[in-house]
């Protein structure tokens, strides 16, 4: 299943990149996450490794950075007990001060959760979104 958003920030696109690239600041914009914790590597560059611990439930994800090409894009594969999820984030130069902001999510689904997933496509959907407009609103926040 794939989720897709995309939206305009009156921010520069290395500054937006570097603030979404940066996995401390997933606690400031993610409502849902208690917790930041760095696995190995140095945090946000490739190949680094953290976990990703949530306020409620027990979803943890581990995030591992597959690519990073800033100012452009960076690439992160999130890892949980009944999902995968590939995440990609680009950001389009629109002028000197704006960027357009493109997040695509792609989750599969492991074992009985295929099912739930196939039902619950509008509510993940919805969740991506809230997530993305929170980093923008964190974002125009400390510009």
């Amino acid at each position: 299943m794939k989720s897709v958003f995309e939206t305009e920030v009156d921010i520069p696109q290395a500054r937006l990149a570097e603030l979404y690239a940066n996995p401390e600041n997933n606690i400031k914009w993610m409502p849902d996450v208690e917790k930041y914790e760095p696995i190995s590597g140095t945090p946000g560059m490739v190949g680094s490794k953290y976990k990703l611990i949530p306020k409620k439930g027990n979803l943890v994800f581990t995030v591992t950075v597959i690519s990073r090409n800033l100012p452009n894009e960076i690439r992160l594969h999130l890892e949980a007990s009944s999902v995968n999820v590939l995440v990609v984030g680009k950001f389009i130069a629109l002028s000197s001060e704006k960027t357009k902001f493109l997040s695509e999510e792609i989750f599969t689904f492991k074992g009985f959760n295929k099912l739930f997933g196939f039902f619950a496509q509008g509510a993940v959907r919805k969740a991506h979104h809230k997530h993305m407009n929170s980093f923008k609103e964190f974002a125009m926040s400390i510009k």
